[in-house]
């Protein structure tokens, strides 16, 4: 067992236990392996080295790191209600070597973090077996390192054995399963080393044979939803086939003359016909079509709880073995008239069957954002061959999933990028609005990096493939949307908590009711004339009791959260918002105080010109070539700022500026050189002021405003005369004094905290129109000042995109990290901004607003339905009005409100953002 050490900081003691909630992780993480130290007296050393350093070590014995930490997703297929959720979770926390395990109803789905060193996922999986569900792994950590290869040719054990000595040999391969039978060879590998088509030319150069990759089942859970609702619809057709001829001779065909004789026509005492033939048709609905409900049943209360399928088993079965009774007491007695309730079994059982193949046709539209995020990677990819010196010698059509790191992919126009990458030659404008939401195509050219599955729209690009498989960005987008959806939100502890006593509470009212009409109608507490010619008091008191238990639906209680969480999420990342999680959705519709990061966040984030004025006559292109061949020696920012404008009024994708002649670069002041014979000096006053260059009054006035507007002013010169002024400035992004108008207009409080100088603050904090602001504040301070908002009461949301945002992002309710910040960020943050855009700020809080007014509504329905439709099944509204609730209706209405739920769930779908942004004229922001 790994042994570790545990430090504890002492410098800064502010920054521990930053966050007042409990945090979801941003991405669920795939490493392999423990982080070990070596045994014996090196482990003290350590330890002595670490506390010389300042601060306290402990030594750690039988831990478990979280480097040693693997992921399992799998498939739980018998699931009704969070009753059954709740006892699956519970089993496997309860595993020795389950750090820890979510359950999902809504997907059928679970996720688990475990150490391989004390359980392999295959007792997790009979565990899951052992609660009496059925478990299939879907995923696990190893497959993001691993590919299964089919080897064609004549094999035999001693070929086989020479293949997998070979592979073993190459560089970068953990492992190797052969299976002779099915030709398979699956391996592990690190991908930065090795990759798969070099795996493919070992085992071709072995001997005589081919390899491919092996051909995939396809979509594992897609497999079995899609199995799981033929069965069901199945199950429905084959009970409509019995059902309906019940349902006739029950409620039609007796009131058909010369029919009715038929059925009515005694065969032994008081049995007819038509009992009989109902019985035949009722049973194989009952027992055969029916047994999933007698399973799920069994399974539940084996453990000790109660699902929906206990409901309907005791619904339908008190209708079906009461008519039983009925019939065989009709047939041994020649007095007897008694009512078979075979119809109400029957029926109950066929429109359950038709609510769940409703049901999980809905659920599987909520998981469509994943299903259409993994479908965007290209099946193909067009491989170039290069020579030593770079130069393409040709190019082959290989499998996408073939393409290893550093590979150079040529990408024609229309097609799909089919890896993460850098763009090494062409230019061309990229469609990414399916990864980013970004609605524009975004130019590229040499040196810009693409996303995999973005589309290419007109010219042809090189790209160098530098992050492939589950390493790309795409992989991560789809494994943190799953994330998100597996994570349950607060709320979902109410109906969590309901579950516990929802079933166990229905029984009891259901008996209560059966029991008190019975006694009623014994004792004569009610006219004779309320019973219906064809039964008696008991049966009507049955009748009751059975609608009572078979209207009671825990489904749509347990459906409430989750789908909405699972539709909102994925509605979020389709238009560039990835939300992790129920937690961040329900904090985040209650923000009412919003911390805003300046550089990078409010601002562009790089110096660019923003204003040049020329005080002489001369064209602007002249004066850039000038000024940039001077500068394109120097490495200051402002430098770079100024080259890169210049590039503008050039058409060459890398121009060649004039040569600078004399270049000397005088620290804190500026630069000069001699351009084309002209001496050209750039830089603050005090340079001009010791070349003695006079500064006329204009260019004093436009320091003084470029000073003003929190601007840098830089002077030109050229042959001893002020040229230009120009102002150069890390502007705000296009829509920001809009984006907190609208926040304002939101009742959202805005503020400011940086750690720039506070005139520059005050400056840009009075043009974007936010009128509190900190600056000048390190990132323990901006953390301490998201905690003393808290204290005041605000549900507060951080937006930055630096290292030092990231403790204020860990501290706040919500944090959201700007797409184009630092990984740091994104990794602590709990709502990431693709598109780098302010709106998309709006854009969260105003769907988390509305995914959880759906969720509220989705519980309004659910309760509302339980609590009103329970007292009219029981018989309520009967004495006053005659109306009472069939248990074939009542077992519909609860089948529909299921369905229901996940449909009202599913008009989230149909979200658009506010229509104040849609006029806003917020443009993609690009910083060469």
């Amino acid at each position: 067992m790994a042994k570790l050490l545990a430090l504890a900081c002492l410098r800064n003691k502010g920054w521990h236990e930053l966050s007042p909630r409990p945090h979801y992780p941003s991405m669920p993480r795939y490493p392999k392996g423990g982080a070990t130290v070596e045994e014996g007296s090196e482990e003290e050393e350590i330890r002595e080295a670490i506390e010389d350093a300042g601060f306290e070590a402990t030594l750690l014995t039988d831990a478990v790191s979280e480097k040693s930490v693997q992921v399992c997703r799998l498939q739980i297929r018998g699931m009704t209600c969070t009753s059954c959720s709740s006892t699956v979770e519970s089993a496997l926390v309860a595993i020795h070597g389950v750090v820890k395990a979510r359950v999902a109803l809504a997907t059928e789905e679970a996720e688990v973090h475990y150490s391989p060193n004390v359980v392999s996922y295959n007792q997790i999986l009979e565990a899951v077996e052992d609660t009496g569900f059925e478990a299939a792994l879907i995923s696990s950590s190893e497959d993001l390192s691993k590919i299964d290869l089919l080897v064609e040719g004549d094999l035999s054990d001693h070929s086989m054995k020479l293949i997998e000595d070979s592979l073993r040999g190459l560089p970068g391969v953990l492992d190797v399963d052969i299976r002779v039978e099915l030709k398979k060879v699956s391996l592990s590998y690190k991908p930065d080393m090795t990759g798969p088509r070099n795996l493919i030319n070992v085992i071709e150069e072995t001997g005589n044979f081919k390899a491919k990759l092996f051909p995939e089942e396809g979509g594992r859970r897609d497999a079995h939803r899609r199995e799981e609702i033929k069965q069901y619809y199945r199950s429905f057709l084959w009970s409509l086939v019995f059902t309906v001829p019940v349902f006739l001779t029950s409620m039609v065909l007796m009131y058909v003359p010369g029919v009715k004789d038929v059925l009515d026509a005694k065969v032994v005492n008081m049995l007819t016909v038509g009992e009989i033939a109902r019985w035949v048709l009722a049973t194989p609905v009952q027992f055969i079509l029916g047994w999933r409900f007698y399973s799920g049943s069994y399974k539940a209360l084996r453990h000790g709880s109660a699902n929906m399928d206990v409901l309907i088993a005791l619904g339908t079965n008190a209708a079906y073995f009461y008519s039983v009774y009925s019939v065989l007491r009709a047939a041994t007695s020649p007095h007897f008239e008694g009512t078979d309730f075979f119809e109400t079994s029957a029926m109950l059982i066929s429109f359950i069957l038709l609510g769940k193949y409703l049901e999980i046709l809905a659920k599987g539209k909520t998981s469509n954002a994943i299903a259409k995020l993994m479908n965007l990677t290209p099946d193909t990819a067009i491989l170039l061959n290069l020579d030593s010196e770079g130069n393409v010698i040709g190019e082959q059509e290989i499998d996408s999933r073939l393409v290893q790191k550093n590979d150079v992919i040529k990408v024609i126009p229309g097609a799909k990028v089919a890896s993460d990458g850098l763009v090494i030659w062409g230019q061309s404008h990229v469609n990414e609005s399916m990864i980013t939401g970004e609605a524009r195509p975004v130019a590229k050219r040499k040196g810009d990096t693409v996303i995999g599955g973005t589309v290419n729209e007109n010219g042809v690009l090189h790209v160098k493939a530098t992050r492939v498989g589950s390493e790309s960005a795409l992989s991560q987008i789809v494994r943190l949307v799953e994330s998100a959806q597996m994570a349950k939100a607060p709320v979902q502890k109410f109906a969590d908590r309901i579950s516990k006593y929802f079933v166990p509470l229905v029984i009891l009212i259901s008996f209560t009711t059966w029991l008190a009409w019975f006694l009623a109608g014994r004792f004569h507490a009610y006219p004779k004339s309320w019973i219906p010619s064809s039964m008696d008091s008991f049966e009507l008191a049955l009748q009751f009791g059975i609608s009572v238990m078979v209207i009671a639906c825990p489904c749509a209680l347990g459906l409430a959260t989750p789908t909405a969480v699972m539709v909102g999420t994925g509605v979020g990342a389709s238009q560039g918002v990835l939300i992790k999680g129920g937690q961040a959705l329900e904090s985040a519709h209650k923000v009412n105080c919003i911390v805003f990061d300046k550089t990078g966040t409010l601002t562009v984030g790089k110096p660019v010109i923003v204003n040049t004025k020329l005080l002489t006559k001369m064209v602007l292109r002249e004066f850039y070539e000038l000024v940039a061949a001077t500068e394109v020696n120097s490495e200051h920012p402002l430098a770079k700022a100024i080259v890169e404008y210049a590039k503008k009024f050039r058409d060459e994708e890398n121009p060649s500026w004039p040569e600078a002649q004399d270049f000397v670069s005088i620290t804190g002041h500026g630069v000069k050189a001699t351009v084309r014979n002209k001496e050209i000096i750039v830089g603050n006053k005090s340079l001009l002021a010791d070349h003695s260059i006079e500064i006329p009054s204009i260019a004093e006035d436009m320091l003084a405003e470029a000073e003003k507007m929190a601007q840098t002013g830089i002077l030109v010169s050229i042959n001893g005369e002020v040229a230009a002024v120009l102002a150069v400035s890390d502007p705000l992004k296009p829509g920001a004094q809009e984006v907190i108008s609208i926040l304002k207009s939101m009742k959202i409080r805005s503020i400011m905290v940086t750690g720039d100088n506070l005139g520059t603050a005050n400056s840009i904090a009075r043009e974007v129109g936010i009128e509190d602001v900190m600056a000048e504040a390190k990132p323990e301070q901006k953390a301490e000042k998201v905690k003393e908002l808290q204290a005041f009461g605000y549900t507060v949301s951080m937006v930055g995109d630096g290292i030092n945002d990231s403790p204020a992002l860990v501290a706040a309710d919500v944090g959201m990290a700007i797409g184009a910040g630092t990984d740091i960020a994104i990794e602590a943050a709990d709502i990431v901004l693709m598109k780098s855009n302010l709106e998309d700020v709006i854009t969260a809080i105003d769907l988390s607003r509305k995914t959880f007014s759906r969720i509220r509504l989705n519980y309004f329905w659910a309760l509302g339905y339980n609590m009103l439709g329970i007292p009219i099944a029981a018989g309520a509204l009967f004495p006053s009005t005659g109306f009472r609730l069939p248990p074939w209706i009542a077992g519909a209405a609860m089948a529909a409100s299921s369905v229901s739920v996940v449909c009202c769930s599913l008009l989230l779908k149909y979200y658009r953002r506010p229509g104040k942004l849609d006029n806003l004229d917020i443009r993609g922001i690009r910083v060469e």
